[in-house]
């Protein structure tokens, strides 16, 4: 055994807050990735704390004086008067900010890697269903309204809980999913960036993902392996959903379209994009634990003192919750 291997990793005292309600703080995305180089601790008094922004316990980070690093699976920016350094979807050239999609979560990206040998006979022979939709969130009604003018051209298969066509939800999406030739990939909304596991799960299980969301989703994946409506060319909502069904269906009839396009690699240049890389962001999470700083919840501030540190968080919220109601009521689709 060389003195590599043999010397101890340094113990890391890690904490989490502000997740989602299945989020397990002692075995995750970022404790995995941890634990390759630090004997990571999970405790309720860390060295390093990474929040995020959902829940009850959103603003619990505030509490804690150690180096704070926002996360966000959410279209939701850092408050970079709460938090030392982001990890966000974002493209931001901020020296504190990283970017790091969503997806990674859900998805090893080693496994959209195309092998030399992918077998599209063997893919195709395992579609038993035109297309798949499982989703939970009944809110985005671009999302729904594709899923209606779809299914006027073959019933798509509903096994979420919106619009459920199938009378039961699914055990297991991935399954499901494989089953499909096309796949329902909208995200929640649309921002530049925010790229979630709904475009990656089903390139998971070889169903090519129909996507609405981030118009510079083509920076990490290879858009000639799935239908985006970022590139049609229809600037109103109606005629842009229009023209994606119409896309589909040409692929859907063309055996030859259909293999054409499953037979491109998932990610540009069928490689892991260097933001989601293992070692590149664990590089970067080394770098920002070993970088001594005084941590923002040190710091005593006219702005702290005055509370003034939460207003661009409630801002935010009140924005979100604007934008929302405003989609509702304008909705021309």
């Amino acid at each position: 055994m060389n003195a590599l291997t043999s010397s101890p990793r340094p113990p890391l005292r890690l904490g989490f807050t502000g997740f989602w309600d299945s989020f397990n703080p002692s075995d995750n995305y970022f404790t995995r990735l941890l634990a390759r180089r630090y004997d990571v601790v999970v405790c309720a008094r860390p060295d390093i704390l990474i929040h995020s922004c959902i829940g009850k316990g959103r603003h619990d980070h505030r509490r804690h004086e150690c180096v704070r690093i926002f996360y966000t699976g959410e279209n939701v920016p850092a408050d970079w008067l709460a938090t030392d350094w982001a990890f966000t979807f974002e493209h931001d050239p901020h020296p504190r900010h990283y970017r790091l999609p969503h997806w990674p979560f859900y998805v090893d990206p080693s496994r959209l890697v195309k092998p030399a040998d992918y077998d599209i006979d063997r893919v195709l022979a395992s579609k038993t269903r035109f297309c798949g939709f499982v989703v939970s969130n009944p809110l985005c009604r671009i999302r729904n309204e594709f899923f209606r003018r779809l299914s006027k051209y073959k019933p798509v298969d509903s096994g979420g809980k919106v619009m459920n066509t199938l009378g039961y939800r699914v055990p297991d999406k991935q399954a499901f999913l494989r089953e499909c030739r096309f796949t329902i990939a909208f995200e929640n909304e649309s921002h530049p960036g925010y790229t979630t596991e709904k475009i990656a799960e089903p390139m998971l299980v070889d169903s090519i993902p129909i996507y609405w969301g981030d118009p510079l989703v083509g920076r990490d994946f290879d858009t000639r392996s799935f239908v985006s409506a970022h590139d049609c060319g229809a600037r109103r909502t109606s005629a842009m959903l229009d023209e994606l069904v119409e896309r589909v269906v040409a692929i859907d009839r063309d055996p030859d379209l259909l293999r054409q396009m499953l037979g491109q690699p998932w990610l540009r240049n069928n490689r892991i994009p260097p933001c989601v890389s293992d070692d590149v962001v664990l590089a970067r999470l080394v770098e920002i634990i070993e970088t001594p700083i005084e941590p923002v919840g040190r710091r005593q501030s006219l702005a702290r003192s005055l509370a003034l540190d939460r207003v661009p968080d409630a801002l935010g919220s009140i924005r979100r919750r604007l934008k929302r109601k405003w989609r509702q009521w304008t909705s021309t689709v």
